[in-house]
């Protein structure tokens, strides 16, 4: 961390999926970059670079170290911890169903997926392929979100599974994209729903940063004033906001999710 103090500046791997995480000209921003770049400021870290790649090419990036950090709000989970130490929890997730425009199937969640036998298009390395695995239903991954909406526009899959906040975010920004989006959901496996929270990502060994991170990211999570001034631009609402009760370890350790 004392590295990037004296720098002044920290390089994050991003995925380029809005609102999390994505370009908008020359600058880095979205929802985990709003969140981050605060918790980063207080620590007399006040430049955030951004280094654009897959979302499946996150962890790998980070652990070859083509940066030092990822903020993609990506979801902590048992395997993941393995390789990656995730920050306290800055993001709650819901999913969605982005299908042809008026919705011609009736699919209103991956249960309705399944029952329909449909194809669904899910981005390379996130939560919603594992739905989509675990219940049987025949899906394709897509490297970008932009990518998953075009395969729905162009009739080459039936649906597009992703985060409920991305895709609303995406319609709202091509409203006449021949797709619509279905209302957000949490997806029950096994009688289970499937509560998933997201947070900043950071090298095993790099214990210090996570701590000091820590510290400065629990004061906004928790704080409904200031999380919102930070991410409502981008279409977060209180809804979002994780749970205080859940922990980094609880997610780690399966007991959540």
């Amino acid at each position: 961390m004392k590295k990037a103090q004296d720098a002044g500046k920290i390089t994050v791997g991003y995925a380029g999926e809005r609102p999390h995480s994505f370009k908008d000209g020359d600058k880095v921003t979205g929802a985990a970059i709003a969140i981050d770049g605060a918790a980063y400021k207080e620590l007399g870290i006040d430049q955030l670079d951004g280094v654009l790649v897959d979302f499946g090419g996150l962890i790998p990036g980070l652990k070859a170290g083509r940066f030092d950090a990822v903020s993609a709000d990506m979801s902590i989970l048992p395997k993941r911890c393995q390789e990656v130490a995730f920050s306290t929890p800055t993001f709650r997730y819901t999913t969605a169903l982005m299908t042809p425009a008026g919705n011609p199937l009736g699919l209103m969640n991956l249960d309705d997926a399944q029952a329909a036998g449909v194809t669904v298009a899910v981005m390379a390395g996130a939560l919603e392929g594992s739905y989509c695995e675990k219940l049987g239903i025949n899906s394709v991954a897509v490297d970008t979100a932009q990518d998953g909406m075009d395969a729905v526009a162009s009739g080459r899959v039936d649906a597009f599974a992703l985060t409920g906040v991305t895709l609303h975010y995406m319609k709202k920004q091509q409203p006449d994209a021949p797709v619509d989006v279905m209302p957000s959901f949490v997806q029950v496996l096994d009688g289970v729903p499937q509560v998933s929270g997201g947070a900043a990502t950071f090298r095993t060994e790099d214990t210090s940063l996570v701590d000091a991170f820590n510290e400065k990211v629990r004061g906004i999570v928790t704080d409904k004033d200031r999380y919102l001034s930070l991410v409502s631009e981008f279409g977060f609402s209180e809804t979002e906001m994780p749970d205080p009760s859940w922990t980094t370890e609880k997610f780690c350790n399966g007991e959540l999710g």
